[in-house]
């Protein structure tokens, strides 16, 4: 069975324009990695977890900020591994050079016997539309289109 993960996707409107809250990926796998590396902030659904609050709870950990709705659902978009991934938009701000992310630890490097610990995200950051899909991970792009295009009848 494909797993499910449930994500958030922070915008803000900067100089009339929507720009969209990325995370990138910590550990040295996507140290390198630039566009198409990038996510909203997401994660797995626990068994019996409501999907909003689970992507509630992947952003207070990736981030250490507390998101505040309403929260806007999108529809939700299945990724390469078969992955689906449901996901809320909310307006807020922040500074994202302030993240906490909680961290992960693994063997590093592979077959030395070293455990290493990661942050799970290592940096985030606002991108207008056009950025954003070369950043993010190419099935998430829709989530910004989609989003983009709801902004869009707002204005």
């Amino acid at each position: 069975m494909a797993k499910i993960s449930a994500g958030l996707v922070m915008y803000r409107i900067h100089r009339g324009r929507p720009e969209f809250l990325l995370v990138h990926p910590g550990g040295p796998f996507f140290k390198n990695k630039d566009e198409g590396a990038w996510s909203i902030p997401k994660g797995e659904v626990d068994p019996g977890e409501d999907l909003l609050a689970a992507a509630q709870r992947e952003f207070r950990e990736e981030l250490g900020l507390e998101p505040q709705g309403p929260f806007l659902p999108l529809e939700p978009i299945r990724q390469k591994s078969g992955k689906r991934v449901y996901a809320w938009a909310f307006e807020g701000d922040c500074d994202p050079s302030r993240i906490r992310s909680n961290t992960f630890t693994m063997e590093w490097p592979p077959k030395s016997g070293r455990r290493v610990e990661f942050p799970e995200i290592d940096r985030a950051a606002f991108f207008d539309l056009d950025i954003a899909c070369k950043k993010i991970l190419p099935a998430q792009r829709p989530l910004l289109e989609q989003l983009f295009r709801l902004l869009s009848k707002d204005s």
